[in-house]
């Protein structure tokens, strides 16, 4: 089966472990970060959401009217329109695309960061609004005829949206989290599930839980699964772990001059979304795992989302990454430190390589299903044979 790669869509270069060189908001930065991708084997780039951040519809809509093939991973919050709304924009946007769009609903794991934009919901309720929301979305992409809707959080009458998306198509969702709220929706409803980076273990669990949600919501077929990691790679192993290094200790520095805080929308101690707990547990039990994963930034960062990386040369974390294709998972999400330059070097050295490793298994399991194919009838023929034979020699003893 093809896998995905999803990298990261901004308007400046700043990251955890340094201050930005950029301007605040620098659209040539962003078309050049998103053509370093487009350029170097990615499928897709995300533009996520903030409550501080530009709006990231309008950057997926800047981008696709410049560049000509990458995908779009529209990060959106059921909490700033209203479902209608949503999914003509959203239809818009693939139209101008032709059919590049997907869409990753977030349902908040932080309220403080949700209150911001006056979201007064409890995270139980935020889940329930987001299937909701989804709900009416894939409606107005594909019903044909005026619809009414009355539901807990939204209720509307007539409603039938002319825009629908491109030739017919319906976008793929995707969605996230680690609570019991969370598999419950996003196995429900979403075509692509997306989990943080975890050691091999825990993140098979989490893929079994998928699955198992999946199937008491009554899919025949889970969604597929999407890890993120942090990628930080060198020609040696042993200049790998000297960057790794280095990486916490930007971080480090850079916590230290803002005052022991590293960004204003996840606290570095009890943060409130199950992802980020479990990102801790783990780094609390080590700072390796498995082959070349490593929770020191997760500490580091107070678990702040994709933040446990992958250290090696091309080849160990293409190994690694792999070994995570064969638990499952299709969707890999690789977001560097040096965003610009670190997008590039993966996608030259460690996409190919995952690739190659996926092309390997997928012929290995054709030439399985050819020589079972091929054993199935040579017993068939066999049976036949022995059939006619005993038919012969029934016959022979009769006369």
């Amino acid at each position: 089966m093809p896998v995905e790669f999803l990298g990261i869509a901004t308007t400046s270069d700043a990251s955890e472990t340094t201050a930005r060189t950029t301007g605040s908001f620098d659209k040539d930065y962003l078309l050049r970060i998103v053509r370093a991708h487009e350029d170097n084997g990615w499928t897709r780039v995300l533009f996520a959401y903030g409550s501080s951040g530009p709006e990231p519809s309008v950057l997926a809509s800047y981008v696709a009217s410049r560049l000509d093939s990458v995908e779009l991973l529209l990060a959106h919050r059921p909490n700033v329109s209203y479902p209608t709304f949503a999914a003509k924009s959203f239809a818009t946007l693939d139209q101008l695309s032709e059919g590049r769009l997907s869409v990753h609903f977030i349902t908040g794991g932080n309220d403080h960061e949700q209150q911001r934009e006056g979201d007064t919901l409890t995270k139980d309720e935020r889940y329930a609004r987001t299937q909701e929301y989804i709900q009416i979305v894939k409606k107005a992409w594909t019903s044909a005829e005026p619809f009414d809707h009355e539901g807990t959080y939204y209720q509307l009458a007539d409603f039938v949206s002319e825009i629908k998306p491109y030739e017919g198509r319906v976008p793929t969702i995707s969605f996230g989290g680690s609570s019991e709220a969370a598999f419950q929706v996003g196995a429900a409803e979403a075509d692509i599930y997306a989990v943080w980076g975890e050691p091999l273990a825990s993140t098979s669990e989490q893929i079994e839980t998928v699955h198992a949600a999946a199937a008491a919501a009554g899919r025949a077929t889970p969604p597929r699964i999407h890890a993120a990691f942090r990628p930080i790679v060198a020609p040696t192993e042993a200049l790998a772990w000297e960057k790794a290094e280095q990486v916490l200790g930007q971080i480090e520095a850079r916590k230290a001059a803002a005052g022991g805080s590293i960004s204003r929308r996840h606290p570095l101690t009890k943060p409130e979304n199950a992802g980020s707990q479990r990102l801790l547990e783990i780094a609390a039990r080590g700072d390796r795992h498995d082959s070349v994963l490593w929770t020191a930034p997760a500490k580091a960062t107070g678990g702040a989302g994709n933040s446990n990386a992958l250290v090696g040369t091309p080849e160990q974390v293409a190994e690694a990454l792999l070994a995570y294709y064969d638990l499952g998972v299709r969707v890999i999400s690789a977001r560097g430190y040096d965003l610009l330059n670190d997008a590039a070097d993966f996608g030259r050295y460690v996409i190919p390589l995952v690739r190659e490793g996926v092309a390997q298994r997928d012929a290995a399991l054709a030439q399985e299903s050819s020589d079972a194919a091929d054993a199935e009838r040579r017993a068939a023929a066999h049976a036949a044979l022995a059939r006619q034979d005993a038919i012969a020699a029934a016959a022979e003893a009769v006369a």
